[in-house]
């Protein structure tokens, strides 16, 4: 199926608290389109771009851009604002906030963690996105920003002034861009 896209867009959580993820990363190397990845909460920046390293389709974000077929990505992973796992991969907004200035405006933005009121929320009510990625979506308009991190939200679709919001989830969704 990934042979038919452009690009494929992985938004974190491949691995299940910091397990796994040589596994995951070794199966989903196959793919030979370009890829996009941001860590999620359940691994490291360091420990996916390890995992990912002989994986020469991938391109690991986290806090950082790319150009592919001049369409510009950026991306953040981690969980934003900080869970309350003591395992987890996480980021205050302040420092997603810093790490999201470089982010140039009407960019794909690849996040793990989605925006606060935006495909974010949990199992018994509660908004759990970060005001940090709404600000950001709000003032850099990315084209579309896609994200994870909330399992009850997978495949949500939202709208943040006109930039669509989308929680992938681990089926997989197609988008045009």
């Amino acid at each position: 199926m990934s042979a038919e896209a452009d690009v494929v867009i992985g938004a974190g959580d491949f691995a299940s608290v910091h397990e796994g993820l040589e596994e995951t990363i070794g199966a989903l190397s196959a793919i030979e389109k370009p890829a996009v990845l941001v860590p999620g909460n359940n691994e490291t920046v360091d420990a996916l771009r390890s995992a990912a390293a002989g994986w020469g389709a991938a391109t690991v974000l986290h806090g950082e851009g790319t150009t592919i077929d001049g369409a510009a990505f950026f991306g953040l992973g981690a969980g934003i604002p900080v869970t309350p796992w003591d395992w987890s991969f996480d980021l205050d907004d302040d420092t997603a906030t810093q790490m999201l200035s470089a982010c140039p405006e009407g960019a794909v933005l690849v996040l793990h963690s989605p925006p606060e009121g935006h495909c974010d929320s949990a199992a018994g009510g509660g908004s759990f996105g970060s005001p940090a990625l709404l600000r950001a979506i709000e003032g850099k308009r990315p084209r579309l920003a896609v994200c994870g991190h909330i399992h009850e939200s997978w495949g949500c679709e939202s709208q943040v002034g006109a930039t669509p919001v989308r929680n992938l989830g681990p089926k997989g969704t197609w988008l045009e861009v």
